[in-house]
């Protein structure tokens, strides 16, 4: 019931996180992180609106966009095309090399100049894209580099209270928190009117008519709720 920090990109699972992250926490701090994504803009108008509600006692803003340098991922680069969702066994080109190690380790630092013991993070394995820095065997490995290179009387958790839960499970676990869907944003192309097609909405959309909910955001493709 100590300090949290909950990295918060404005997406589905981030926002499920922050509400469980608000049940189980007594004092919350959101961090949010642009990586000079094409969707940056409407993620951080997300996470401010989504700050608005859960009143945190501090945000960190952070900007890595030193990414899109490095490029390799269709996110961070407009000379690689953003691909229709394929139902496919490969990581997809929205992949964007060893990111989320980027985002915890500024998680990590502040954690230790506010006495944060946990840092949540809505990664999840089992209904997803497939990144490979989404998998529990990375997190108990990342785990295992925070407890080394922190000092000794610092003890801060990496939790990851989705991991392992499908795209509708997470869905309605948030409603029974009455997390705001309608605030969050999943498209990777545009910043306006989700997409429908991209591999995050198709993700998305199929979890809401699973879980038998209708997905309160507007989509380009017309979809039979």
């Amino acid at each position: 019931m100590g300090k949290s920090i909950v990295l918060l990109s404005g997406g589905m699972d981030s926002l499920v996180t922050a509400a469980i992250a608000k049940e189980e926490c007594e004092e919350l701090y959101f961090l949010h992180v642009n990586y000079g994504q094409r969707t940056e803009v409407r993620e951080l108008r997300s996470f401010r609106k989504i700050k608005d509600i859960f009143k945190p006692k501090d945000v960190l803003i952070a900007d890595i966009s030193y990414l899109t340098q490095i490029g390799g991922s269709s996110l961070t680069d407009e000379n690689i095309e953003i691909k229709d969702f394929q139902n496919a066994n490969e990581i997809p080109n929205t992949y964007v090399p060893f990111r989320n190690t980027h985002m915890i380790a500024i998680a990590v630092s502040w954690a230790e100049i506010i006495g944060a013991d946990k840092i949540y993070i809505g990664a999840v394995e089992e209904d997803s894209s497939g990144y490979p820095d989404c998998r529990e065997k990375y997190f108990k490995a990342l785990q295992k580099a925070v407890n080394e290179g922190t000092k000794k009387e610092t003890l801060i958790e990496l939790v990851t209270p989705i991991i392992h839960l499908r795209k509708a499970e997470i869905i309605k676990l948030g409603a029974t928190f009455g997390a705001p869907f309608d605030l969050s944003w999943s498209c990777y192309r545009n910043n306006d009117i989700a997409c429908g097609k991209c591999d995050s909405c198709v993700l998305r959309v199929n979890a809401f008519k699973e879980a038998g909910l209708k997905d309160p955001i507007p989509y380009e493709v017309e979809q039979n709720w």
